[in-house]
């Protein structure tokens, strides 16, 4: 009984004071964030049927607070969308890197690996920490999310040996974001080896654009 009574008790509570977002501004609540204030005040409910039926997504939502939930969503990551074009402007204009907000409202950060590691090795080169100095700062801003960090080679040598160079540099790009407080519940690394080329590998320029990094920053749902 005293939950039954206590949740309705705080939404009003809620409803009636300042939203805050990640960022610390506040501001009234509108229509669209509705559904995301209603999902955070039934989260511990939903929580605990995640984590029944999924171990995975259940630690996820534990380790974030609560995930995001009705046209909450939306907003939230147009906001992210708009930081990251902000603030990785130089590295858009030179082409090192790009921001492509997808249909189903995550995040697809494509990053050419060419200027982030020599041939065949895994180790970040330290002109590219700067750039994933500033994508863990914006990821630490915006926490309701997880990231894949997923490897590409080109077409260069045998199908293993570029599967095992893709699986080790998504590796590095996830280990670093850790030491740069990153929650690793978030993060997830993986490889592709040549099987996913963005361009033709039949130029040094397609070649360069497959040897890349990719983040796929989806919104977690409560």
């Amino acid at each position: 009984m005293i939950v039954r009574i206590t949740l309705p008790l705080i939404l009003v509570l809620l409803l009636s004071a300042c939203a805050t977002n990640d960022l610390g501004e506040k501001r009234d609540f509108n229509k669209t964030e509705l559904g995301a204030l209603i999902g955070v005040v039934g989260g511990a409910a939903a929580g605990a049927a995640i984590n029944h039926n999924n171990r995975g997504k259940g630690a996820l939502i534990g380790a974030i607070g609560g995930g995001l939930a009705g046209g909450g969503i939306g907003y939230y990551m147009d906001k992210q969308t708009k930081d990251f074009q902000q603030q990785l402007a130089a590295e858009i204009q030179r082409g090192d890197i790009t921001v492509q907000k997808m249909a189903d409202q995550s995040l697809l950060v494509s990053m050419t690996s060419n200027t982030g590691f020599d041939t065949n090795s895994s180790v970040l080169k330290a002109g590219y920490t700067p750039t994933l100095d500033k994508i863990a700062k914006i990821v630490n801003q915006y926490g309701k999310t997880s990231i894949s960090i997923v490897g590409h080679t080109d077409n260069t040598g045998s199908v293993a040996v570029n599967q095992s160079v893709s699986e080790r540099r998504a590796q590095s790009v996830s280990d670093y974001f850790v030491s740069r407080h990153v929650n690793s519940v978030r993060l997830d690394a993986s490889g592709r080896g040549k099987a996913e080329p963005r361009a033709s590998n039949e130029t040094e320029a397609g070649r360069s654009l497959n040897r890349r990094v990719e983040l796929r920053i989806v919104p977690v749902s409560a």
